[in-house]
């Protein structure tokens, strides 16, 4: 089933490779005879759904492959959803452009605060210090 990461980007099952193993821990006879760890890769290098400026910023991101491991649940299917929904977040997080911090000055407000927690943090300091003898 094709991963949609955004209404107007979808990656296809085609690119998709998935691998299921044993998954460890805890789970007694079941977790030994089933295979409900899943690894979910996806080749960025030779995707075809994705523009040359993606590749950049997801190479950048993760590298030449994106590899999600899942063996959070008892089932399969679960951790297969889990795996898609994850690959999706990232690649949905790595392509969202990071905004740039515009600078601005304090409020006069915020200078007040600061300017009385220094006085009040000094005054804490003095009073536990011992008294000097011409006090």
């Amino acid at each position: 089933m094709p991963v949609v990461v955004a209404p107007f980007f979808t990656i296809p099952e085609t690119e998709l490779t998935e691998r299921f193993t044993a998954s460890g821990g805890p789970g007694g006879q079941h977790a030994n005879k089933a295979a409900t760890r899943v690894e979910l890769v996806w080749d960025v290098e030779s995707s075809v759904v994705i523009t040359e400026r993606q590749r950049g910023l997801l190479i950048d991101h993760f590298g030449p492959l994106v590899r999600i491991v899942v063996d959070d649940e008892r089932s399969q299917l679960r951790n297969r959803t889990i795996a898609e929904e994850r690959l999706a977040g990232r690649v949905r997080t790595a392509l969202t452009p990071v905004k740039t911090r515009r600078a601005t000055r304090p409020t006069r407000g915020s200078q007040r605060r600061r300017v009385e927690s220094k006085r009040k943090n000094s005054q804490q300091k003095k009073l536990r210090q011992k008294p000097r003898y011409d006090d």
